[in-house]
């Protein structure tokens, strides 16, 4: 063990790979483990060995568990992984990534994901939560709907005006709903009352998450930011001073233009949609909220985007508001200043 510099893992829920190397690059071991005589095996390891995992279901529990051990714990994104693998994607398999995985956490460029706390992947599951008991009922009043004009019931447009008369159509005598079928109707409104509940209970830790946290407060001062983006944001991103500049946080949640670009011509195309969705979908929800109302205000910024609507259109407004928002993020929640939409940029003065 005393010869180990390098360890790749590729994680699973019940066989973990390892590819161990020394300094010279050699293969030391190259073996699946269970889980159990895994952490028994990394507790061998000298302290300070490098560990690298992909960060995939369980990397950030099993990062935290080596990190009490003394060992230098990285993630890397499974994007990066994949050009390592020497075997192509046509010799996937467990050691081959694992080796892709080690090969990939020994490079002096590459990028590492921040291991996220224990709190901050609670607070991540509770938005994973939300975001399941929505799409759930939505799903299931889109169902209701379909039943209902399977007998010629006409369900009412918005999801409140059908739950306000919901009721009244499994009542209504005049209609052909067989008597099983309101029987299931009414128990499909009561899975629905309890999906609110569920939702309600979800908003409400959300709310307490960002009364706790000055970060999330500061967030909030930003128009269109509500509390569900501002806790969003600190559960997905963790701190923000893991990335070096406005522009790179901006491009890790992929709301920069792609690029295909050659022999000095610059080509640019759409936003390249990397990263989380979540956070990007917020940020974009939170932008389409401000530039519907730029027009109430007389800020700079505000001024900006109207200028900008009127010149390229609502859609591409609504992204660069997105990736601004984005950079005034991480300029005020790294540097610890209060949001000012009236704040000019100044260019740093040029080194001689």
């Amino acid at each position: 063990m005393s010869q180990i510099t390098e360890v790749g893992v590729d994680l699973a829920s019940r066989v973990i790979q390892v590819h161990a190397i020394d300094a010279c690059g050699r293969v030391v071991l190259a073996r699946p483990f269970k889980p159990a005589r895994f952490f028994e095996w990394c507790a061998t390891l000298l302290p300070g060995t490098a560990v690298t995992l992909e960060a995939c279901g369980g990397a950030h529990h099993t990062a935290r568990r080596l990190a009490l051990m003394g060992l230098t714990v990285r993630l890397v994104a499974p994007p990066f992984v994949t050009p390592y693998r020497k075997q192509g994607a046509s010799g996937k398999n467990d050691a081959n990534d694992a080796a892709a995985i080690c090969e990939a956490g020994s490079r002096p460029s590459m990028r590492f994901v921040c291991v996220k706390t224990a709190a901050a992947q609670g607070w991540q599951a509770i938005h994973r939560l939300r975001e399941g008991y929505k799409e759930e009922r939505t799903a299931l009043v889109n169902r209701i709907r379909g039943l209902l004009f399977e007998f010629g019931v006409l369900a009412p447009c918005g999801i409140e005006a059908l739950r306000r008369e919901l009721a009244g159509l499994i009542e209504d005598a005049s209609n052909e709903l067989p008597g099983v079928l309101r029987l299931g109707l009414q128990r499909a409104q009561l899975h629905w009352i309890d999906l609110d509940v569920q939702l309600a209970w979800c908003d409400e830790q959300i709310a307490r998450h960002v009364a706790s946290a000055p970060q999330a407060q500061a967030a909030t001062q930003l128009c269109g930011v509500g509390p569900i983006t501002a806790s969003a944001l600190l559960a997905q991103a963790g701190d923000l001073k893991q990335f070096r500049s406005a522009g790179q946080f901006g491009a890790w949640l992929g709301l920069v233009p792609s690029q295909h670009s050659s022999g000095g011509k610059t080509r640019l195309g759409r936003i390249t949609k990397r990263g989380d969705d979540y956070l990007r979908t917020l940020l974009i929800q939170a932008a389409k909220s401000a530039v519907m109302t730029a027009h109430k205000r007389s800020d700079r910024l505000s001024c900006w985007v109207q200028q900008l609507k009127a010149r390229v259109g609502w859609q591409k407004a609504v992204v660069a508001l997105a990736n601004k928002h984005a950079r005034i993020l991480w300029a005020v929640l790294t540097k610890g200043r209060a949001f000012d939409p009236n704040h000019v940029s100044v260019m740093p003065a040029a080194v001689s």
